[in-house]
């Protein structure tokens, strides 16, 4: 029994040269410990969710020179379609100009939820 206390004081104490069969056991439980902790242990280190942009606003470039916009759904307070549509174009046309909206569909999450509108304009 004396031996095995002995052993473990030297495995904590790191006592053992490198190149020895308990040198190398060592460094295999530490490689193992870094590499499967993350499965077992929460660190809580994931990055924080972000606003996609500040203005709730993201435009890109279509193919054909027009403009994709995303346009988060709690900006729109909702109605029928000339509501939606108006309120759409008077967030729009301070960005960009005058334009005219061509087609917008609501983005919705897997539960039904709505989360943004994606609305193609063309300048005029």
């Amino acid at each position: 029994m004396n031996a095995v206390w002995r052993t473990i004081r030297n495995y904590v104490m790191w006592s053992y040269e490198r190149g020895t069969l308990h040198y190398d056991i060592m460094v295999t439980i530490i490689l193992i410990f870094i590499f499967f902790s993350p499965y077992w242990i929460n660190f809580n280190d994931k990055p924080k969710p972000r606003n996609s942009h500040p203005t709730d606003i993201v435009v890109t470039p279509d193919a054909q020179g027009r403009l994709l916009y995303q346009i988060e759904a709690t900006a729109i307070s909702g109605g029928d379609d000339s509501a939606v549509r108006a309120q759409l174009l008077r967030m729009i046309e301070p960005i960009s100009g005058n334009v005219s909206i061509v087609s917008y569909e609501p983005v919705t999450d897997h539960g039904g939820h709505l989360q943004s509108y994606k609305v193609l304009v063309q300048r005029q």
